[in-house]
């Protein structure tokens, strides 16, 4: 009997996002593929160093083990070839990651794979598979590449979102870039009473809070929303959440604080956001990564 998925939260993430493949991508851009299916292979004993997306796998996949029962699953999905995947293959073993299943798509798009696998989430450096992964209605992020090293507790996985075009939809937020936060506050405001309809995100939110209730005795998640909008215009988002009955542990209304320094002191596993002015610098902080918008949802189209 095949084995479902449907119990486990499954996260599908690129190989650059879990490790460190910089110098064997810029081969690749700069000399082509034959230069860097030679680099992998005279370098598939060396071992990976820890990508953006290491530290949120590795507690993810020690919520398995704390609770003793498969809760989470971690899928590798790489656009390397299977001739230039041992690199991979090797590091996943030298961490001791409980990781079986692998997609090696030889270049081709990753993302027409994660409806077979029924990914919750999908983390990738490839803006148009990230792109197509949200136009096709999953939750994904184009996480960002830095030099930081990141350090936050391996007891508890902390994950925050930005609320309008991330968590909630974008309608919201074209009223505030078509006629200015006056606009926004007034309608949001107004319109208090009546929730936000989902976001790209949503989906992975309500899948976060079931795994919470699976592991809610021993504090293993914890989540945050982290928005611009100040108290005012917050409420609509504490009652949005009440009618879609989801309980975020911790939210921060900024009214535009530098949502880096709010980050940082929350410890951040993964950090959502809609725009590069917020995710870009939130990322020398925390793992951080843009949520690209669906096609034609763009606020200022």
């Amino acid at each position: 009997m095949a084995i479902s998925f449907d119990n486990y939260l499954v996260v599908g993430i690129s190989s650059r996002a879990l490790f460190d493949l910089e110098e064997a991508n810029k081969i690749f851009e700069t000399q082509g593929l034959d230069a860097y299916r030679e680099y992998q292979i005279q370098h598939e004993d060396d071992i990976l160093k820890p990508g953006a997306g290491f530290g949120l796998v590795k507690n993810l996949l020690n919520i398995n083990e704390k609770t003793s029962k498969k809760l989470v699953e971690v899928i590798v999905m790489s656009r390397n070839s299977a001739e230039t995947s041992l690199r991979i293959i090797n590091s996943l073993k030298h961490y001791g990651f409980d990781i079986g299943r692998m997609v090696m798509s030889g270049g081709e798009d990753i993302s027409r794979y994660l409806k077979a696998f029924g990914v919750d989430l999908f983390l990738s450096c490839n803006e148009n598979d990230v792109s197509n992964a949200i136009n096709a209605g999953f939750p994904a992020g184009l996480i960002y590449n830095t030099n930081t090293m990141y350090k936050f507790p391996n007891d508890q996985i902390r994950i925050a979102f930005d609320a309008d075009a991330v968590l909630f939809s974008s309608e919201s937020e074209k009223i505030y870039q078509k006629k200015g936060l006056e606009a926004f506050v007034k309608n949001e405001e107004q319109k208090q009473d009546e929730a936000l309809r989902k976001g790209p995100m949503a989906k992975f939110l309500f899948s976060l809070a079931s795994l919470q209730k699976n592991c809610k005795d021993q504090n293993l998640l914890r989540t945050a929303i982290v928005t611009a909008r100040d108290k005012d215009a917050g409420i609509r988002v504490i009652k949005t959440l009440r009618k879609w009955n989801i309980v975020v542990d911790e939210v921060f209304f900024l009214q535009g604080a530098n949502k880096a320094d709010v980050l940082e002191c929350f410890g951040a596993n993964i950090f959502f956001d809609d725009q590069d002015v917020h995710a870009l610098p939130a990322s020398q902080v925390v793992p951080s990564a843009r949520v690209p918008y669906k096609k034609g949802e763009k606020p200022h189209e």
